[in-house]
């Protein structure tokens, strides 16, 4: 494992604890939540670490939880201790000093219901993605190019880096994409039996564990599709209900995201169900059991493995740099789609992904219909993976991803 790189969100989380008494870090296991917490000077100097994966720790938190909050103190995992939240909330009531807490776990707090509920008006809530290729590289000063093409239309200069095959196979999570390429198999066997096994089951009893790590991997070689719920269902063998349930896991652990749909403009034969997208690449490559993605072996889950990995990209800068942005999808049955739809305020910008590093004009058709069907969209872009970037008309461009996610 290599030294720890600097991650984007914790300028993001220093801002945040200036204001609030409470910051709550969320995300999947292993993006690196206690590193970031345990090695970022401005949390780490300023509050004691605790992790209630510490057994003594959390018995000390469901007997005396007054005893762990006398300090400014980041308190990592703390889903295991949901009861610790009633006195952390009479602790800042009695004293509402901003930047107090640091709250860390790998459940969505904001999905549960009872911990939004007590931290209402007090916490913020940042997620922390896997490591965005920028993040890999250590090459975080200049801000991304994505948020500049948001806010001012242009081509980037010079020539891109193409993403490989082994960067999306690998994914996103520390210990995968930085440590040794020999070990990542086992690695990730590893992960999915100790950490998604665990983790779901201690937010939910689950009384066929071979049925759910059955839907998880059905979730795996969906990546990238629109969600179909009864068809997912039916090919995990469990009713409809037992199905929603075990989605309803899968994303309250950060295993998987679903993205909304993109439904502001003049088409009157949009899809509106959700996208489904696993939140690292790497873990839905080894659960949907692909380990090449060499062109012709798998063309459609080559496609939506790349797909996966611009999705968590753009999610990690999103979150770091422009939280309050929206992004979906846009599907116009049977016609047009377009993978992502990034909406800031009044600006929108349209993204179609080709792991392919060539396109050719057919593959704009969705991007044209976009630009023609939503006034605000400042720009369209189809994000391949080649080394050149190019302006095609007035809002339209092709753009390396390279470029796109740097």
């Amino acid at each position: 494992m290599t030294d720890y790189l600097p991650r984007e969100l914790s300028r993001r989380l220093e801002r945040a604890l200036r204001q609030l008494p409470v910051v709550v870090l969320s995300g999947l296991r292993q993006t690196g939540k206690s590193t970031l917490l345990q090695s970022e000077p401005g949390f780490a100097r300023n509050h004691k670490y605790l992790t209630l994966d510490d057994f003594a720790t959390l018995a000390a938190a469901r007997s005396n939880p007054e005893s762990l909050l006398a300090d400014a103190v980041i308190l990592d995992e703390v889903q295991r201790c949901p009861e610790l939240l009633l006195a952390l909330k009479r602790s800042v009531d009695e004293q509402r000093r901003p930047g107090r807490f640091i709250l860390s776990g790998s459940a969505n707090l904001a999905m549960l219901g009872h911990v939004s509920e007590t931290l209402a008006g007090r916490a913020g809530y940042c997620t922390l993605h896997p490591m965005t290729r920028r993040e890999r590289r250590g090459a975080t000063t200049d801000p991304p190019f994505l948020i500049e093409l948001l806010r001012e239309p242009r081509l980037p200069a010079g020539k891109a880096e193409p993403v490989t095959d082994l960067e999306v196979l690998r994914g996103g999570l520390p210990p995968a994409c930085l440590g040794p390429s020999e070990d990542v198999d086992e690695w990730f066997r590893g992960y999915v039996q100790t950490y998604v096994e665990r983790d779901v089951r201690q937010l939910s009893q689950i009384t066929d564990l071979v049925a759910f790590r059955t839907l998880a991997q059905l979730a795996a070689l969906r990546t990238g599709q629109v969600l179909a719920n009864s068809a997912l269902a039916r090919d995990a063998k469990l009713n409809a209900a037992t199905a929603g349930r075990y989605l309803n896991l899968l994303e309250a652990s950060f295993l998987i995201q679903r993205l909304p749909p993109f439904l502001k403009n003049r088409s009157s034969r949009l899809v509106k169900s959700p996208k489904l997208y696993f939140t690292d690449s790497g873990l839905a490559a080894h659960m949907a059991g692909v380990s090449t993605l060499e062109p012709g072996h798998d063309d459609r889950l080559r496609g939506a493995l790349f797909e996966t990995y611009v999705a968590q990209n753009l999610a990690g800068l999103l979150e770091a740099h422009q939280p309050d942005a929206q992004m979906g999808f846009w599907h116009e049955q049977g016609r047009h789609e377009v993978d992502f739809v990034i909406e800031s305020g009044r600006r929108v910008l349209a993204i179609e992904v080709k792991a392919a590093t060539r396109w050719s004009a057919g593959e704009l058709s969705g991007l044209r219909a976009f630009l023609e069907r939503t006034p605000d969209c400042v720009a369209a872009v189809l994000a391949y993976n080649g080394r050149e970037a190019v302006k095609l008309s007035d809002r339209l461009f092709a753009i390396p991803l390279g470029h796109l996610l740097g």
